[in-house]
């Protein structure tokens, strides 16, 4: 019988994946991954409240359950990439890595230490054997659709990973987790960054990032705010800003940031053209079959997405090395550098890479040697 290790999280995804195995006749091992140890504002360690919630539902199911504590290698591997981003201006994904370095790669190596022959997690995804190569295809349920954050993933991974849940709508899930009397049933999803939770971001950044403040200026220059430290905003963020009317009187949304003097750049309208953009040029490629989906200098057409739960982007996407450049169809708001760029050939997630800078005329293959 393959013993099958599952990546529990005490919510309800990964402990209906636990179960369908196990009616699935597998030998399933529960085991919840501490990456963080942080009590919330009401001074509760969630992650307590979590594991207490794994033991519940492994006991229900009558499988055997373990922590693992990963703490150090998510501060090593992701928290502190999370910081060095924000302190350049920029705006990382820190889930994506985490995917990388923890659950697919620190966590996986754990499962097997356990004597599995895979691993399994409650991610929304979907995996196929296409042309004798396992595949990363979107979730069935596309609002719940996690590729945009497994895209950095590679076919070895994906051949000793499954994904129980990932043909099924959210509300299938919750139902079979009722009709199973799984004692987190209604749990409430857990929302944004595991670290930060439902705190608030600026509160929580704060405690790492000292504050930086500066002037908030117009395009032209004029002074019209300050600003507490630029890694507090991104581009497109309307509040918050703390500028008065004045102006034409619409909205004021950030268009840019000028890092080395610390101005933060802002523009009234939401349809400001500093707010949108043709072009991108995105470095880390990476790519799930570990070759590129053409060769390189040649363009191919592709769908992308620059955040999570955006509507897939029409575009023509070419290779220079671990080099990308995206131009899409339609211009784009507020593409931001340190988001991740993520493609698309219908279901099928290709890979994606890291936005460095935007414009709205194409980037020459000389481009592809902009240094980070």
């Amino acid at each position: 019988m393959e013993r099958i290790v599952v990546g529990m999280s005490g919510g309800v995804d990964s402990s209906v994946a636990a179960m369908l195995l196990k009616q699935q006749g597998y030998d399933v091992v529960g085991v919840f991954m501490k990456n963080w140890d942080e009590k919330d504002n009401n001074g509760v360690c969630t992650a307590t409240a979590d594991w207490q919630d794994v033991q519940d539902v492994c006991a229900a199911l009558d499988i055997p359950c373990y922590s693992v504590n990963f703490e150090k290698e998510y501060w090593d591997r992701v928290f502190s990439d999370f910081l060095a981003e924000y302190r350049r201006g920029r705006t990382p994904n820190p889930d994506v890595l985490c995917n990388r370095e923890i659950k697919f790669k620190a966590f996986l190596d754990f499962a097997m230490k356990l004597g599995a022959g895979r691993m399994a997690t409650g991610h929304f995804v979907q995996c196929e054997e296409r042309s004798g190569h396992p595949a990363l295809l979107r979730g069935v349920d596309a609002n719940k659709d996690q590729s945009y954050f497994l895209y950095m993933l590679k076919e070895p991974q994906l051949a000793r990973a499954l994904f129980p849940v990932g043909g099924f709508a959210k509300a299938q899930v919750r139902a079979l987790a009722a009709q199973a009397g799984l004692p987190v049933s209604d749990k409430k999803d857990s929302t944004g960054v595991c670290f930060i939770g439902e705190r608030n971001f600026r509160a929580f950044l704060q405690n790492y990032l000292p504050l930086q403040p500066g002037e908030i200026r117009t395009e032209d220059g004029r002074k019209v705010g300050a600003h507490m430290g630029l890694a507090y905003y991104t581009l497109g963020q309307r509040k918050g800003l703390g500028i008065g009317g004045g102006g034409d009187g619409r909205s004021w949304f950030v268009v840019d940031k000028n890092v080395a003097d610390n101005v933060l750049i802002v523009a009234q309208g939401e349809d400001s053209p500093r707010l949108f953009s043709r072009f991108a040029l995105a470095s880390q490629a990476t790519w799930i079959a570990d070759r590129a989906p053409a060769p390189e200098g040649e363009p191919f057409r592709c769908t992308v997405k620059y955040r999570y739960r955006q509507p897939d982007q029409q575009a023509t996407a070419t290779v220079a090395g671990d080099w990308l450049m995206l131009e899409a169809d339609e211009p784009q708001r507020a593409v931001t550098p340190g988001q991740s760029a993520v493609l698309y050939r219908g279901e099928v997630c290709l890979g994606g890479a890291i936005v460095e800078t935007t414009g709205n005329e194409p980037f020459s293959l000389a481009d592809f040697a902009y240094k980070r």
